[in-house]
């Protein structure tokens, strides 16, 4: 979509997974076949070179789709359309012995490859943004909160600092998927290599190596976990952008208003509100998530197929993974954005604090009254004291002097924040480490 398409892919990922990427994708690995069939005198010097120079030259993509709803062959019209511009004693050998999953499964290879790439460097930018939030607020005091209510105090640093421990367990899984997932096919009919006999493992290695691929231990076609770990990947990063883009959609609320998107000159929130900013990349990386999780699914419904090949199975991968791509892609895009412009109003923070009269300060009062009496029975007359409290519309301080069964404790060092902050600060620290 020209007006549309940018909420949903990037110009890289179209590049890779439109037909135009998608088909130059396809003659390379075709032009690496015959080249590596060459060296081994499996087809002829001459048809190779021709083939080489066939593939490397603009194909029709019109006579490609034409040929192809002709046929009802998922590349019979590509190698009739390429076998028109190749004389005679080539055109017979182009895609020798090879199957349109030899093909397309070899170009998952390089798709993974590139959306790894693309996953390393953004997620980079977003640990950087996220640990340069974690250092300045490590000590900018907010309100925690549970089940949508006021807990205890953190401090915003803390929570980036979650963020970022997530982030970062990503890179890791992106590093650690790569030897598995940058893997192409050579298969042949049903998985034996054939038609090129005692030369298929040669010939597989060959084209392996020409496309920067590794070569895998045994044909993967009726094996599909390698599509399900990379759609998956995807979903976990992007469930994790998600989160945070929640959290910020919900910060931003004015009543809360603790941090806001950075502006962008010339975007309009409402038609008919013009006052309106509206939080649009905290609540698209919600919905993104939300494709790239249903692709997941999808992906792994894959995992069930029949004997040795089953289309069934491997041909919903042609939908499901340009869309879980697509939208993973604009996922960290915008994620990057997002949290390298991130305003943080550190007033509002500490005002929302004060707001809770200090019963978000519980948790310590009850601490120190539980040496005294027993954890039990504190718990039972602080709780007791809060609720009369916020009832009658006084402090908590307040509510706990009023309560004759409560010991003295030194409120005035219990009620200070930094008394509820545990070691909020040090985790920090841990996580920047």
């Amino acid at each position: 979509m020209s007006i549309y398409g940018h909420l949903w892919g990037t110009d890289e990922t179209r590049a890779l997974l439109d037909d135009d990427g998608r088909t130059r994708m396809w003659l390379e690995i075709l032009g690496a076949l015959a080249e590596a069939q060459s060296e081994l005198g499996l087809i002829p010097a001459a048809a190779a070179n021709a083939i080489g120079a066939r593939v490397r030259e603009p194909v029709d993509l019109e006579a490609v789709a034409t040929e192809t709803r002709a046929t009802g062959h998922s590349t019979l019209g590509l190698i009739r359309v390429l076998q028109r511009g190749l004389a005679d004693d080539a055109r017979e050998w182009i895609y020798y012995g090879a199957t349109v999953q030899d093909v397309s499964d070899t170009w998952t290879g390089l798709i993974a490859r590139r959306m790894l790439d693309i996953a390393d460097r953004d997620l980079g930018a977003i640990d950087a943004a996220l640990a340069r939030l974690a250092g300045e607020h490590r000590d900018t005091v907010m309100l925690g909160r549970t089940h949508g209510q006021p807990g205890l105090p953190i401090t915003f640093g803390y929570k980036a600092a979650v963020w970022l421990a997530e982030v970062r367990r990503h890179r890791e899984r992106v590093a650690q998927a790569r030897p598995r997932l940058v893997v192409g096919q050579l298969a042949g009919a049903v998985g034996t290599q054939s038609a090129w006999g005692s030369d298929g493992p040669e010939l597989q290695r060959r084209v392996m190596e020409r496309l920067g691929l590794g070569v895998p231990e045994i044909p993967w076609t009726s094996s599909r976990d390698r599509i399900a770990e990379l759609v998956v990947l995807l979903a976990l990063i992007t469930g994790t952008l998600a989160k945070v883009g929640n959290e910020i959609y919900n910060l931003q609320r004015p009543e809360i208003g603790e941090v806001a998107e950075a502006a962008t000159e010339g975007v309009v929130g409402s038609i008919t509100m013009p006052q309106k900013h509206n939080p649009e990349r905290s609540e698209h990386l919600v919905t993104l998530a939300r494709v790239v999780r249903s692709s997941a699914g999808l992906a792994l419904e894959g995992l069930v197929g029949e004997h040795e090949r089953d289309g069934a199975a491997w041909k919903t991968e042609w939908e499901l993974l340009p869309r879980a791509c697509g939208a993973a892609a604009v996922s960290l895009r915008l994620g990057a954005e997002l949290l390298d412009g991130l305003q943080v109003n550190r007033d509002r923070m500490r005002s929302n604090v004060e707001a809770q009269n200090g019963y978000v300060l519980a948790e310590p009062v009850m601490l120190a009254l539980g040496e005294q009496i027993g954890p039990r029975r504190a718990h039972e007359l602080v709780h007791a004291a809060a609720t009369r409290g916020l009832a009658a519309g006084v402090s908590f301080r307040e509510a706990l002097a009023a309560d004759p069964d409560i010991p003295d404790v030194d409120l005035d060092e219990l009620l200070q924040v930094e008394s509820a902050l545990g070691a909020a600060r040090e985790l920090v620290d841990r996580v920047l480490r």
